[in-house]
């Protein structure tokens, strides 16, 4: 590895490294800081927890330094896919910006429009964003991005899966043409490459890993649960977790509904877990991130929110509770352990309706994880918490014994109703066998059968005729008037 000192940054920010306790540059660090300084495009490629947050925050302070902000119009801009992440590149901004007189403000949903509107218009140096919050305010007429000198894309591949592709086209036709553009991504999709054919110029292409690449430090392993149940698959990641040494792990789930009942039945019996996902409360969710930095919680209970590129550096083990939809998520989740050349553990519980997403994920390793078994009595799986796949239909009307055990009711069953008795007809009797007749003898008895009247109906009576309205009766007189009828009505 390269020491920063090496890496043509200024002394102040050098200083401000040492502060930290880093010493020397990872290889992404290595390859795009030079680069960065001297004001080129770069297109970064790199698993996550590379260090790809300092890559990009340690040349854009020293660019800025010597610049002066206007209000409202920022000199630099980050795009990040998800709130935790903005957050985390604001608080490694003021880390590393510590001594020089440089400005910032983070623009993310959940937190007031009007603390921020007030950051904007007192000017800021560096502005770091999600792409929603970032419309917003200039929808509302309170920026102005005419003035970016700088602009990164954080972990694109992530804006792709979260739909946020048409909004970054937006932003950069918003910002000048002539601006150093670093553009971050774990992976290289076909819809990226698009997007960095057509607003990045003539970019430094800088890969330390092959896309989509786990680390050799993370023992990868994966737990059969033999049947399709949730509380099955409660009851093995609880004996999974029981039996490693676990000092902080994270447990993600593929869905937030998943989140928050896993979460439930882990502290049901015992566990110190919390839950964190998109719903929650954006002071809740960083509320539940500092308990588990600051180790006071040991379990942390996430969607894939919380699979990219958080700094939480000594996670011991990752449980993937569910084996995700796309490969490349997994790349992403287990990368959360075994960080900074730390050993890490990462476990996936696969079912065996798991197996299509399982063979995509071995594909893009290109390994099979160890296999680890189970030593459980499945019998003992009760439902804690009903998941998905242990929600009942709410009881139909009429059917009072839907839900109950077999064999148990709420009333007596019904006997078969019998069938009532009716006087014979004519029609019962025995009739003589038909001679079949030709088509036109058939077409001649269906209209003699639609204009014979039927025996069980009688034949409607003819009503009396009308009388017309101008018609005289004997009995028509004048009433109504009394004494007072008018002579041209009394007449005939």
């Amino acid at each position: 590895m390269t020491e920063f000192s090496k890496l043509g940054l200024s002394p102040a920010t050098l200083e401000a490294v040492a502060a930290t306790g880093y010493t020397e540059a990872t290889p992404i660090q290595d390859q795009a800081i030079p680069v960065a300084l001297a004001g080129r495009d770069i297109l970064g490629i790199a698993q996550t927890g590379t260090g790809k947050t300092a890559a990009f925050t340690l040349p854009m302070i020293d660019r800025l330094v010597s610049g002066r902000s206007k209000a409202r119009m920022p000199r630099a801009l980050v795009i990040e896919p998800t709130r935790e992440l903005a957050d985390q590149v604001a608080a490694s901004f003021e880390r590393y910006s510590k001594g020089q007189k440089l400005t910032w403000a983070l623009l993310i949903g959940g937190v007031s429009f009007g603390d921020q509107e007030a950051k904007l218009d007192r000017g800021v140096d560096v502005l770091i964003a999600t792409p929603g919050r970032l419309l917003d305010h200039f929808e509302r007429g309170k920026l102005l991005l005419t003035g970016v000198q700088i602009m990164v894309v954080d972990e694109a591949d992530r804006m792709l899966d979260m739909g946020f592709i048409p909004d970054i086209e937006r932003i950069f036709k918003l910002t000048p043409a002539a601006k150093q553009t670093l553009f971050f991504s774990a992976t290289m999709p076909p819809e990226i490459t698009r997007l960095t054919k057509q607003f990045l110029n003539d970019p430094t292409r800088i890969e330390v890993a092959r896309p989509a690449t786990t680390a050799e430090t993370i023992a990868q392993h994966i737990a059969r649960v033999p049947v399709t149940d949730a509380a099955a698959k409660r009851l093995a990641l609880r004996t999974l977790i029981g039996a490693a040494s676990v000092r902080n792990g994270i447990v993600f789930c593929n869905r937030k509904s998943e989140v928050d009942i896993v979460a439930k039945s882990l502290r049901k019996h015992g566990f110190d877990a919390s839950a964190i996902h998109g719903d929650l409360d954006q002071s809740q969710r960083m509320k539940t991130l500092d308990a588990f930095r600051k180790g006071e919680l040991k379990l942390l209970v996430a969607s894939d929110v919380a699979a990219r590129g958080l700094d939480i550096p000594d996670v011991s083990h990752v449980f993937n509770y569910d084996v995700p939809h796309h490969a490349d998520d997994y790349v992403h989740r287990i990368g959360r352990t075994g960080r900074a050349g730390r050993n890490g553990d990462a476990i996936t519980l696969v079912t065996p309706a798991d197996g299509r997403d399982l063979d995509k994920v071995i594909k893009l390793i290109g390994k099979a994880p160890e296999e680890v078994k189970l030593d459980v009595d499945w019998s003992q799986a009760k439902s804690d918490g009903r998941g998905p796949r242990e929600r009942r239909r709410p009881e139909r009307r009429g059917d009072r014994s839907y839900g109950r055990p077999p064999g148990e009711t709420s009333v007596a069953p019904m006997e078969p109703a019998k069938p009532t008795p009716r006087a014979a007809t004519v029609d019962d009797a025995p009739s003589a066998p038909v001679a079949r007749r030709a088509p036109n003898d058939e077409a001649r008895a269906h209209r003699e059968r639609r204009e014979r009247p039927s025996r069980d109906v009688e034949p409607r009576r003819a009503a009396p005729p009308r009388p017309h309205r101008d018609e005289e009766r004997d009995d028509r007189r004048i009433v109504g008037f009394g004494a007072d009828v008018p002579a041209f009505l009394a007449r005939k």
